[in-house]
């Protein structure tokens, strides 16, 4: 819980607002190895950024990724692959690709991000090819942002890999769309540990800072009509090759 000052300012800046936001989705991909309903130290983070974009409207919507079957690969249903069970083409359509704004929200282990964290992103490459309505990729006009928590170093390494992933593919990523918990260097407390991440000010400044960046970049995109479709025409290119098969789905 933070403290009640901070609450307090944050709850302020939300009802002060007067942009409408109500039409914006936002969607958290938490990479937390507990499955639910074990305490997530991610959550918690998480809760700071999703109640502020509910507080101005928007819908959130958070999946804890190890509650759900989903193999790894680089293409889009893996159930196509021998499979027998893929959850992933469910979540994508249901939930990322309506989303305005996608975080994903990792712990760290040994320095980096989380296995199922990266497993997500190399699912989520698997969609990139799809196109959008103005025939560039299907990330082009949606909003990225990365949450971190942990309790040893490693959150900007994270940060840097996580964010490029996302630019690679095609999310916009707005200025300072990152935030992170690690506590002291070396194996210390954790997010909630006495309550440690929430008196961090810091953090949660970061995390308030990302959030509304997050939402301002949605709101220029939406309104604008998306990432202008001009020069990024994926139809005014054919670079098929049958002697050199596409590398994004080699095995």
């Amino acid at each position: 819980m933070l403290p009640d000052s901070v609450q307090t300012f944050i709850d302020s800046e939300v009802a002060a607002n007067t942009v409408d936001y109500s039409d914006l989705r936002a969607v958290f991909l938490n990479g937390s190895l507990k499955r639910s309903p074990e305490v997530s130290h991610t959550d918690a983070l998480i809760d700071i950024s999703s109640n502020i974009l509910r507080g101005v409207g928007a819908r959130v919507d958070v999946v804890r990724t190890i509650d759900h079957v989903i193999p790894p690969g680089v293409y889009p249903d893996m159930r196509e692959k021998g499979w027998p069970v893929d959850d992933f083409p469910a979540i994508y359509r249901d939930l990322i690709e309506p989303a305005h704004i996608v975080v994903l929200a990792t712990p760290i282990w040994l320095g980096d991000q989380s296995s199922m964290t990266r497993l997500i992103i190399e699912r989520l490459y698997g969609w990139s090819s799809d196109l959008n309505d103005a025939s560039q990729w299907s990330y082009y006009g949606k909003t990225g942002g990365v949450l971190i928590t942990g309790n040893e170093d490693g959150a900007k390494h994270c940060a840097a890999q996580m964010l490029y992933a996302l630019s690679h593919i095609g999310f916009s990523i707005p200025p300072q769309s990152d935030a992170y918990w690690v506590g002291e260097a070396g194996p210390g407390p954790s997010y909630l540990d006495d309550n440690q991440g929430a008196r961090n000010h810091w953090t949660t400044r970061n995390t308030v800072f990302a959030t509304w960046n997050l939402l301002h970049s949605a709101r220029r995109l939406v309104d604008s009509g998306g990432v202008p479709a001009y020069g990024n025409r994926t139809s005014n290119w054919d670079l098929s090759d049958p002697t050199r098969p596409n590398p994004e789905y080699r095995a």
